[in-house]
């Protein structure tokens, strides 16, 4: 036998909506908060990283390494000031998200100079603490010509066209002039240089305390430690006060080649191979000072 079903009592299924807006404040708070302290997703736009990062590459930032500052908050909110918390400095190596002294932009760049040392350029060449560090050719990078993205400006393009090759399979790629480069420290990593261009050649300047001189992997396409700031250009303008330095690369999550559109799906075959979960950090070469005189000029 049923029982016939009482009425829902209309109280009982009012929404407290002042319950479920605070909610999603908590939410909201928390996720600021993990983006503030521990880590935030970045998105790459454009080629100065190459070829260690290409455009549409998404990593992660770690915010803690170098201690929080005023950059350290989500969209650079607070007052630009020079105070930080839980100080460090960066290692050579790191590639760190540093922002220029005009606007509040995030850029992304490798440490090259730390503070006290000396650095010049001569051709292109690191001159470190009255040394180049060592550099040698190596067999160059294979960048895929997802021309639809490439730098986001034609003129990179352009630049880049006397190294485009086509496969027996028809897939186009950029094999631009690549060079391995090693730190003091051991940190190697690779680099693009085809072109003499003014940035090539920087008299020497020693790198104030607390901040740090910073160059893009990609030298002749990268507005990095050696270009004037703003409102001459739209480059960092020299060393970089460690209070504004937003975290440090740690790893590309996924990389998407630009072919894809609004839907959704058509990211999955969008996805670079072979990209997720690749670590940002420098690989170490053991008493890399030793080898100095040994490793050839690149030129």
């Amino acid at each position: 036998m049923f029982r016939k079903k009482k009425a829902s009592d209309p109280k009982a299924e009012k929404v407290n909506w002042l319950h479920e807006i605070r909610g999603l404040v908590l939410m909201l708070l928390a996720v600021v908060a993990f983006h503030t302290l521990i880590a935030k997703p970045f998105y790459i736009p454009s080629g100065s990283m190459m070829p260690t990062l290409l455009v549409g590459d998404r990593l992660v930032v770690s915010k803690y390494p170098y201690g929080w500052s005023w950059v350290s908050a989500s969209f650079h909110v607070l007052k630009r000031s020079d105070w930080r918390i839980a100080p460090s400095t960066p290692e050579y190596g790191d590639i760190v998200v540093p922002v220029p002294p005009d606007r509040k932009e995030d850029l992304i760049k490798r440490v090259v100079a730390l503070p006290g040392d000396r650095i010049a350029l001569v051709d292109g060449r690191i001159i470190l603490n009255g040394q180049p560090i060592p550099r040698e050719t190596v067999p160059p990078v294979k960048i895929p010509a997802a021309d639809e993205q490439y730098c986001g400006l034609e003129l990179c393009l352009a630049d880049f066209a006397d190294y485009r090759v086509t496969e027996a399979d028809g897939s186009a790629y950029y094999e631009p002039p690549t060079y391995r480069e090693t730190l003091p420290n051991g940190a190697t990593y690779l680099v693009i240089d085809h072109i003499r261009q003014p940035l090539d050649n920087m008299p020497e300047i020693t790198v104030p305390e607390d901040s740090v001189f910073v160059m893009g992997d990609n030298r002749d396409h990268s507005a990095d430690s050696r270009a004037p700031a703003g409102p001459y250009g739209n480059g960092l303008g020299g060393p970089v006060p460690m209070a504004n330095i937003g975290g440090r690369a740690e790893f590309i999550t996924f990389s998407i080649d630009g072919s894809e559109n609004w839907n959704p799906l058509s990211w999955i075959g969008a996805l670079r191979k072979g990209r997720a979960w690749t670590s940002l950090r420098p690989a170490i070469i053991p008493d890399a000072d030793s080898d100095t005189d040994t490793i050839g000029q690149s030129e």
